[in-house]
């Protein structure tokens, strides 16, 4: 049986933080007026309990499933959202929001600082997953939720739902976070210098300072390039390219010779055409930071009203399953309901936004919600 169209999705703003009632961030500064863009899906009930937050990966946006319209980009969990699907619209109502610091209608580097009308750049402050979700929260309660049925995104997007329930462990129900950590490990924050370096070593990147003029495009898609490599696995690559020549090869010379060399840099160059430099140096400084390696944060009872499942992928070498099940191990030794899952998928640590991987994933999530604690 077919499923319904989830139909013409509205991305919205919700505004607050207006001067002189700043938001105060973690590093002592204030950022406001801020702006979040967010979508719905479904329709929230009238008790308000049935609401689910999707949080996006480092380099997402807000919308998470439905047709495009006009430049937006495509949806990236279309598979996971809508009627019918593990993240069933008919039952669930679904919102995702676009952290700040990001580049996709919510405050960042790119928008206009009130005090000087021009683009914040660097002025921007130092923004941590903390203030991600505390900005979440105020759009939420904004809504009348009291209490989410549950928190769920891969990635980043999985360190945001620890963070919800690490801040506000009384307005969460369910919790899942998909190849995730706890923290960033030496090797993955090489990664993420790797990629800032590479922006900041474009002339054009000027500081920060780069807004209506020449765009860092040449780094930032050196720094795409090299992520990318870690979201995906080497039986992917094999599988995908092997070492396959292109078919305009004419022999040893220092352009896309090999089919990963040409899939690179077009990835590099669709990167820049979506996303800002300097969201990508402010967004990955936070997850960098981000830190709940210590079990102080779960309450010494636990936490009675929460159920976790926690996804891992075997080919993930970027968020290997060694850390997810470290998170557990956390999650039990303080008496928390938590559930691990690990799949054999060979796509590596983009797996959750892979569609041919979608049943095992929507299996799972489906009869994890279906369950009331």
């Amino acid at each position: 049986m077919a499923l319904k169209d989830i139909g013409t999705v509205e991305t919205k703003y919700f505004t607050f933080a207006e001067p002189p009632h700043e938001f105060k961030l973690e590093s002592g500064r204030t950022l406001g007026p801020i702006t979040l863009a967010y979508e719905t899906y479904g329709k929230l009930s009238a008790d308000k309990s049935n609401a689910i937050l999707v949080m996006h990966a480092f380099s997402g946006n807000a919308h998470v499933a439905g047709p495009e319209q006009g430049d937006q980009d495509p949806p990236w969990w279309d598979f996971m959202v809508g009627p019918g699907k593990a993240l069933d619209t008919e039952q669930y109502f679904v919102l995702c929001i676009n952290v700040i610091g990001g580049c996709k209608g919510s405050t960042g580097p790119s928008t206009v600082n009130p005090k000087t009308r021009e683009p914040y750049g660097l002025d921007f402050p130092q923004i941590t997953i903390g203030d991600m979700v505390r900005s979440q929260k105020v759009l939420i309660d904004s809504l009348g939720i009291k209490k989410l049925h549950a928190v769920i995104g891969g990635s980043m997007g999985g360190m945001l739902a620890l963070q919800w329930v690490a801040s506000y462990p009384e307005s969460v129900e369910c919790v899942i976070p998909i190849a995730a950590t706890l923290k960033h490990s030496p090797q993955q924050i090489a990664f993420n210098e790797v990629g800032r370096q590479a922006i900041m070593a474009d002339p054009a990147w000027n500081h920060g300072n780069y807004y209506g003029g020449a765009m860092p495009e040449k780094g930032l898609a050196v720094a795409r390039m090299v992520g990318h490599i870690t979201y995906m696995s080497n039986d992917s690559m094999e599988k995908k390219f092997s070492r396959r020549l292109k078919d305009d090869n004419s022999g040893f010379k220092f352009s896309a010779d090999f089919e990963i060399e040409g899939y690179l840099q077009h990835r590099g160059m669709t990167f820049v055409k979506r996303f800002d430099a300097n969201s990508y140096l402010y967004i990955t400084k936070a997850m960098d930071y981000f830190d709940l390696s210590d079990a102080k944060w779960i309450p010494e009872g636990g936490l009675p009203n929460v159920r976790f499942l926690v996804i891992a992928f075997k080919s993930d070498w970027l968020y290997p399953s060694v850390q997810s099940q470290e998170m557990v191990k956390q999650l039990k030794m303080r008496h928390v309901d938590a559930t691990y899952c690990e799949t054999d998928s060979t796509y590596g640590h983009d797996t959750f936004l892979i569609e041919s991987e979608k049943e095992k994933q929507s299996h799972l999530i489906r009869h994890f919600l279906a369950k009331r604690s």
